[in-house]
């Protein structure tokens, strides 16, 4: 029987300082501060989203209604030349 007390009070005393090491890991992990948020990076991709969105959008819109057409005739004169 004394095996048995002996025993469980082994294993109780290596639980207890299991969960206060997860305890004090939890604690110091919760109070550091330094590096970068979600939140920080969450904002920053959507900026760069955003802001790469509308460059596509003003390459586009300047490649089909200026480049194109310019591009076309000009193709159209060099291949008709006549002389």
């Amino acid at each position: 029987m004394k095996k048995i007390i002996c025993f469980a009070n082994k294993k109780m005393t290596e639980a207890k300082a299991f969960f206060m090491f997860q305890t004090m890991k939890m604690k110091a992990a919760a109070l550091n501060n330094s590096g970068e948020n979600y939140v920080d990076s969450a904002v920053k991709i959507l900026i760069a989203v955003v802001l790469g969105g509308l460059l596509l959008a003003g390459l586009y819109a300047l490649f089909g209604d200026v480049v194109m057409p310019t591009l076309k005739s000009k193709i159209q004169e060099m291949f008709n030349y006549q002389g």
